[in-house]
């Protein structure tokens, strides 16, 4: 059953209401975060310079990049920070036009989704870092004198994390894929090999290109697979089990 049916104004002023309070908790968010701008991006940068050489740093080739660096980072921050509630705002405002078992399957998806997405953030800094890095200053050639742009630091990392924030959403693509019928939980499984090397695809495409980063993106993503694919099987057999009673 769905709820009571509403205007195309309504929908339109409903739209702009939670379109501004994701966009005003982003700045707010932003503002807050500004004083600690250099301290947090510090510590972003704590994995690569726990493994620099002694004697290097981080460089700033242009001028203003001392300053656009960490604001460019404050602001993806907040919009970070702030995803629960712009997934709430997109929650509130499709759910009158969803009916009741939809509304069952969708909020537990987007809740799951979004600490997927910040796990697989925490699994890029603390483990994957630490290895590229330490591979990476440790290849470079005799006489070459490390010195990381801070802005193409940054841009490196954002993409990393973007790689690995959407690999981890790969259980609830599974998961989601399964209950819509468009595949089947056997299906799925007769295809491993060809999901095995999809993984390894999409490693090279999201990743830098070296090797430790693309077997690390895609050892996660095969696992992660398997994973939605248990989480398929259980709920499958529990509709089965319930039909049948």
């Amino acid at each position: 059953m769905k709820s009571k049916n509403y205007s195309l104004t309504d929908h339109l002023l409903e739209l702009r209401n939670r379109i501004l309070i994701i966009v005003s908790s982003i700045v707010i968010c932003a503002i807050l975060l500004s004083p600690f701008a250099n301290i947090i991006y510090n510590f972003l940068s704590l994995p690569l310079l726990s493994v620099l050489p002694e004697g290097s740093s981080m460089i700033a080739v242009d001028v203003a990049a001392p300053f656009l660096a960490p604001f460019k980072l404050i602001v993806l921050l907040a919009i970070a920070i702030t995803f629960p509630i712009s997934i709430y705002n997109f929650w509130a405002f499709i759910s009158p036009g969803l009916y009741n078992n939809e509304k069952k399957f969708v909020a537990p998806i987007l809740i799951s989704s979004t600490l997927l997405f910040y796990l697989g953030i925490l699994f890029a800094y603390y483990i994957v870092f630490p290895l590229i890095f330490s591979f990476f200053t440790s290849i470079a050639p005799a006489g070459v004198q490390i010195a990381t742009d801070i802005t193409s630091f940054l841009n490196f990392v954002i993409k990393i994390f973007f790689a690995f924030g959407l690999a981890f959403e790969v259980p609830i693509i599974t998961l989601v894929i399964i209950l819509a019928k468009l595949t089947t939980v056997e299906s799925l499984s007769r295809k491993r090999p060809y999901i095995i090397v999809f993984a390894f695809i999409i490693g090279m495409i999201l990743t830098p290109p070296d090797v430790i980063s693309q077997v690390l993106l895609a050892i996660p993503i095969w696992i992660l697979f398997e994973f939605g694919l248990f989480l398929a099987k259980i709920i499958t057999k529990n509709k089965g089990k319930k039909k049948l009673s």
